[in-house]
């Protein structure tokens, strides 16, 4: 990458085991495509809802040769009810969050990022499948 990673954090502290692991998927995504220019990701827990429970929100922003390529990812985070008793009996722990699942969060988000830049790629190289039928009309 020609721009370094931006990771941000929003709602939440900062937690460098999250950075660690974004840095490592972002270069992770570089072996799929070694000409990334860029790559922002926001890591954020936006309002909660009694309804819904806690979310994650990842946004992944590649920056690629003459185009931006964006995934947005909302998760919902599964608690158990024992955890919910324990984070409203203990205060202390009103700002962690069980980082395991926002991990798999960043996971998930980043595999739709790796498909759409192999998308991107097959796009650029013009590698389009074609089908039955055209190969059919072909001399």
């Amino acid at each position: 990458m020609t721009r370094p990673l931006q990771v941000t954090f929003r709602n939440m502290a900062v937690a460098p085991v999250l950075e660690e692991e974004v840095r490592a998927r972002a270069q992770w995504l570089e072996t799929f495509y070694g000409e990334l220019v860029g790559c922002r990701v926001l890591i954020e827990f936006p309002h909660r809802h009694q309804s819904r429970g806690r979310q994650v929100h990842i946004r992944v922003e590649l920056s690629v040769p003459g185009e931006d390529i964006v995934v947005s990812q909302e998760t919902n985070l599964h608690f158990t009810f024992g955890h919910a008793l324990a984070e409203a009996a203990d205060t202390t722990l009103a700002g962690q969050h069980d980082h395991r699942d926002v991990v798999i969060a960043i996971h998930d988000a980043f595999d739709v990022a790796r498909r759409r830049l192999e998308d991107f790629a097959r796009r650029q190289r013009a590698d389009v499948k074609t089908s039955r039928a055209d190969a059919a009309l072909v001399p």
